[in-house]
Formats: C-alpha cells, structure tokens, sequence
C-alpha cells in the first residue's frame, strides 16, 4: 500500500511540475509579444528572432552545463533520463518515504530550464533596437551555460559562494526567483545597455528625453496577459509539490497571492501615472501589473492576499519611478526591464522577511548584492569582450534603417511605412 501511494504521488507531482514548466515555457511567447509591441515597427522581426533563439540557446546551454553546474546533475544531463522503478521505491522505503516531494529527474530538469530562459529574456526587451543580433545571442550561450546556473548553486543549489558562506545559512530566501531570475537577468541587462549607450534620438542635446513609442499597444497587451498566466507555473510550480492536501492548498494561496499582487501592481501604477503625467498611460499599467507579479515571486505562499495586493502596489509604485528615474540617468530600456526586473526584484527580495520568519533582512541584503554583483561584473566582462572582438552596436545608418533588415532581411509589417 505504502509504495501504491508513493507512486501515486511520484505521478502526481511529476505531472504538476511538466504542466507548470509548460506554463513558464508560455512566458517566452508573452516576453516576445510584449517587446514585440513595445519597440518601432522596424525592429520588430530582430526582436522576435531573438526571443525565439535566445529560448532555443537556453534550453541547449543547460542541458549541455548550465544544469550540471547548478545541481550537479551531469552534463548531457547524464542519468536524468533514467528510471528504475525498484530503484527509487528502495530508496524510499530506506529514506523512510514521509510524503516529501518525488518527481522525475527530467521534469526537474524542464522547470528549471525555461526558468534559465526567462532571465535571459529580460535582457532582450532591454538591448533592444540597436545591439547586433549575433552578439546577444553569443551572450546568451555564457549567461544561459555559466553565469545563471552559478548563482543558481549558490542559492537554489545550496553550494557555497566561492566556498566562503552559504546564503541559505545567512538566511536568504527566494521562493521563486525575484532576485535569481528577475534581478540577475535585469543586472546582465543593465552591464549591456551602459556599454551599449542609448538609441539614436533618444536623449537630446540639452538633456531633453524624447518618447519613442512602441509600435503595437495590443500585442503589448496580449504579452502582459501572457506573461501574467504563465506566472501561476512559475510561482505555482515553485512549491514544488501538489500530491498531498497541505501542499495542493499551498499551491492554491500561491495561485491566489500572485494574482492579487499582479492586480495591486497594476492598479497602483495607474493612478501613480494619472497622478504624475496627466494621462492614462497604458505601457505603465502593464509594467505595473509585472512588477506587481516580480514583487511578489520572492515569498507568494506566506503574506496574506491583502499584504500580497499591497506589496504588488508597491512594485507597482516603485515601476514607475524607476522608469522615469532610469531616463533622466540616461539609461535607455525600450521597455522598462530592468526597473520592472532589476528594481522591483530587490524589493521582492527585501519584503520575505515581514512574512516569513526562516529569512533575514541581512541575509536578503548580502543575497542580493552577491546575485546581482556576480551577474553584473560577469556579464560586463562578456559584452566588453564581444564588443572588442565584435563590437556590440550597429551602425547609424544600420540603426536608421531598422534591425529587421540588417538583421534579418524581411520587415515584419512591409505593406506599412517604418516608423
């Protein structure tokens, strides 16, 4: 009976991380509608190219190290795929089987890598319209093979930092990756965009900022709604079980405290951009609603759903200042990532310890600076070496014209006149 119920529950949970990591998979395609709909109609082709490969490169890198590295599970993914079934019972049975979490090794492996993807994905929407194509995707084979699943093993991996200190004895706690996922890909971002400098136009002569407006409001829509119901796999999945009554109503109250910090985040944006610019403005409704939806991915199971709407309210807050902060420093992000990502994650990070008591405001202090030191430091290396071997930006001319072009050669809207 007892191996009935342990195999059972090995089905359970097995099946409940494949449909969440799917559920995250779907995230790419709300990252690629999102940047998609946020950038000029020229650039659009490029951006969706590199979304679709940066996805492919991930998935390739962490099979290859990157998971290797971060939980040692062999390269090539090696022994993953196997499965002896009188194996794990016996295991079980001399562990003294207590209703933990059991899953496939190759369902662990599929959650974890489109988590890879979705950082790398931040830093796409923040490079975009004047980085060469194939510079990013170079960057991604190091952050997707190297630079993530290191940090990874600090944290999620439970190795030592360079064997000196361990976070998780610090008193670090990340549930589901504010600061691993979001913070890491917005620090890779930002080491790109200051190498890179901003787009043509962009930032005038006498300090002026001059608005760029994406080219598709709708399909910027349709990414966010994306991007919010693939949030349920990320945060959902990160309990890591659903084969038994406590931990299905665990996974009910991350479903539920997630959507309600996505709400919180959206609704405070709204009324902080009404009240700052005169208007409605609805690129920072959705960056509101993903801020919400990264404020929260750090500790979605313990707040309460008001503290879980309040603390997305205050990400939602934070988004806009952040944007706006962000363009007077110069710092052009085409579409909010690194605020969304990078400013916000920290906040998601700092607000674990009001609610749950196995983590420190310090521990999420020095978590936090050896995440986004470690990534930013690195990837700066990286991209400075791309751009002395490479070189990083395109031309003016090339940039005039359009990356759908130079990049790509076929525009994704030809029967309109670029924008």
């Amino acid at each position: 009976m007892e191996n009935q119920i342990f195999e059972l529950q090995y089905a359970i949970d097995t099946f409940y991380f494949v449909i969440c990591g799917a559920l995250v998979m779907w995230m790419a395609a709300g990252f690629a509608m999102l940047e998609a709909g946020l950038v000029r109609a020229k650039n659009t082709t490029e951006i969706l190219t590199k979304n679709v490969a940066l996805f492919a490169i991930a998935c390739t890198m962490y099979m290859v190290c990157g998971y290797a590295i971060m939980y040692d599970g062999g390269i090539f993914l090696k022994g993953i795929t196997d499965f002896d079934l009188g194996g794990v019972l016996s295991a079980s049975a001399e562990n003294g089987f207590d209703g933990d979490s059991v899953y496939s090794g190759a369902s662990d492996f599929f959650f974890q890598v489109v988590f890879v993807a979705t950082a790398m994905s931040i830093v796409s929407g923040a490079v975009a319209e004047r980085m060469k194509l194939w510079a990013f995707l170079l960057f991604a084979v190091v952050m997707t093979g190297l630079i993530y699943p290191l940090e990874g093993a600090w944290t999620w991996g439970g190795a030592d930092v360079f064997g000196m200190y361990n976070l998780g004895d610090l008193g670090f706690s990340d549930f589901a990756g504010s600061g691993i996922v979001h913070m890491a890909g917005a620090a890779a971002a930002l080491a790109g965009v200051l190498l890179l400098g901003p787009r043509k136009g962009k930032y005038g002569a006498n300090g002026q900022i001059n608005a760029i407006p994406g080219a598709n409001l709708p399909l910027a829509t349709l990414g966010t709604f994306i991007l919010w119901m693939g949030w349920f796999g990320f945060n959902g999945g990160s309990v890591l079980k659903l084969g038994d009554a406590a931990n299905a109503h665990s996974v009910a109250v991350v479903f539920m405290n997630t959507n309600a910090a996505a709400a919180g985040g959206a609704i405070a944006a709204l009324i902080v951009a009404r009240i700052l610019f005169g208007k409605s403005d609805l690129t920072m409704l959705l960056n509101g609603a993903l801020a919400g939806l990264v404020a929260i991915t750090a500790e979605p199971s313990t707040p309460t759903p008001l503290l879980a709407t309040l603390f997305g309210a205050l990400g939602g807050v934070l988004v806009v200042f952040s944007i706006v902060t962000l363009d007077k420093l110069k710092v052009d992000d085409p579409v909010g990532a690194i605020s969304v990502h990078g400013v916000v994650g920290l906040l998601g990070l700092l607000l674990v310890p009001i609610t749950n008591s196995d983590s420190s405001f310090s521990g999420q202090i020095i978590g936090a600076l050896t995440i986004f030191i470690w990534v930013f430091v690195a990837s700066l290396i990286v991209w400075g070496i791309l751009k002395a071997v490479m070189g990083v930006r395109v031309t003016e001319e090339e940039e005039y014209e359009g990356m759908d072009l130079v990049d790509c050669g076929m525009e994704a809207y030809p029967e309109f006149v670029k924008s």
